[in-house]
């Protein structure tokens, strides 16, 4: 079997320090498990965007960068909301892997409690690579392309995902 690591996010949206994280990971795994975390969560304001929209904006910002595919798993994996719960639906998702790759404090204690070795991703510019940045930036109406990859830019503009974030963000105000 591969040695094969696991990395959880939202990808609400899928960034640059997503991609930049994918990356290095890969450096140190044959294969890798992607798993889109709270895939059942959509249109609300910290979860614009469905589990299928998320699995193209994965899709279409790896082939941009040229990733090779047979080395990519990406499985979108429902929240559970029982913490002692959640390693045992994430592995039920999911193929075999041995190393979990997170920097989320309850994330890394559950993997590690459950036996797995766990390790840190070096963050990429942290401070301005993330989605509620990019979010708000959307929402603000400031330059959030820079963040993404070109082509998450390009569907997010193909769903309207900027008016739909702007009719939430209205809708979560009343």
């Amino acid at each position: 079997m591969p040695t094969r690591g696991l990395y959880v996010g939202r990808f609400q949206p899928f960034h640059l320090g997503h991609l930049d994280a994918i990356q290095s990971i890969l450096k140190e795994v044959e294969e890798i498990v992607i798993v889109i975390g709270s895939s059942q969560y959509s249109h609300n304001i910290h979860n614009p965007f469905t589990a299928g929209e998320r699995l193209v904006m994965i899709r279409s910002a790896l082939e941009e960068a040229k990733v090779d595919f047979t080395r990519i798993w990406v499985v979108p994996v429902p929240d559970v909301h029982l913490h002692m719960m959640w390693v045992s639906a994430v592995e039920g998702y999911t193929p075999k892997f041995q190393i979990v790759y997170s920097n989320e404090p309850l994330t890394r204690r559950l993997f590690m409690e459950a036996g797995y070795k766990v390790k840190n991703i070096p963050l990429f510019e942290r401070q301005i690579y993330s989605s509620t940045a990019v979010r708000e930036k959307i929402l603000l109406d400031e330059n959030w392309r820079t963040l993404v990859p070109k082509s998450v830019a390009n569907f997010i503009m193909e769903i309207d995902g900027v008016n739909r974030l702007r009719d939430l963000h209205r809708t979560d105000k009343i």
